[in-house]
């Protein structure tokens, strides 16, 4: 059987009760980083004198070698108690694990996935914006067309929209909203859970301000669903309503939000 377990995304305390269980009885730890997971397990130890069964397997599976990895495996693998923990938060968002689930759903292997602490709904509460509908866009691409293309999409989205951002490109994505859409309002959250966590409210330039040039720790930003002073005016989730083929719905977004058609249909894949 596989389980995925989510971790603590910054505050210790937060872990569950049947994550720790988990955990404990795994015979088989899948690890995004193994040094970060036996550091956590070492903890639990420590602050739960907890028991964890002797001679567990941790095995190294990242975003680098998920596929390789998944592409090799056995069914047989799973008659052992097989878990996978990503290094913080929830396994599959944004980290490895889907592919292990598909694997599992396509070969009538059991399966399990633990609820627990996630930046994404942590943020998106947090942000106090009452839109409840939202979307989750993950990190922009890094540079070029299709960063600009990307967050052209994430504020034509329709939704309340979040974004992951790291502390080099922060000040930069700040900028790039001055430039395209000064007004919106968005919310930054850092560190969440942690010992800096920080909020941060207002429009980009607002936020730039606040900040002073402190962009140390990871962010994730929400951005507030636009409001379209044309009633009439199609937006992306218009689009989405539609009964037409993912790559027609490409199609339009992308004439709508400037981003990369090919991209957008992949995107469209995977949502």
């Amino acid at each position: 059987m596989l389980t995925l377990v989510p971790t603590p995304i910054g505050n210790i305390g937060d872990i569950s009760l049947r994550a720790i269980e988990a955990l404990s009885e795994a015979e088989i730890l899948l690890c995004e980083d193994t040094r970060v997971t036996k550091k956590l397990i070492h903890i639990l130890k420590e602050r739960y004198n907890t028991n964890f069964r002797e001679n567990q397997e941790f095995i190294s599976l990242h975003s680098h070698n998920e596929k390789s990895f998944v592409e090799k495996l056995e069914a047989s693998f799973f008659e052992q108690n097989v878990i996978y923990v990503s290094d913080a938060g929830m396994a599959g968002v944004s980290d490895p694990g889907q592919l292990l689930v598909r694997y599992c759903i396509d070969n009538d292997i059991p399966y399990d996935v633990l609820p627990g602490a996630n930046a994404v709904l942590t943020a998106f509460v947090a942000s106090g914006f009452v839109e409840t509908q939202m979307l989750f866009w993950g990190f922009l691409p890094h540079k070029g067309k299709d960063r600009s293309g990307s967050l052209n999409g994430a504020l034509g989205s329709g939704y309340t929209t979040i974004v992951y951002e790291s502390p080099h490109r922060l000040e930069k994505l700040l900028n790039e909203l001055i430039e395209v859409d000064e007004e919106r309002e968005i919310f930054l959250a850092k560190e969440l859970t942690k010992k800096y966590q920080r909020y941060v409210s207002g429009n980009a330039r607002e936020c730039l301000k606040k900040l002073d040039g402190n962009f140390k720790g990871e962010w994730v930003v929400v951005i507030k669903a636009s409001v379209s002073e044309n009633a009439s005016a199609i937006t992306q989730k218009d689009i989405l309503s539609l009964d037409i083929p993912k790559k027609q719905q490409a199609k339009l977004i992308s004439k709508i939000t400037g981003e990369n058609t090919k991209a957008c249909y992949q995107r469209l894949l995977e949502f």
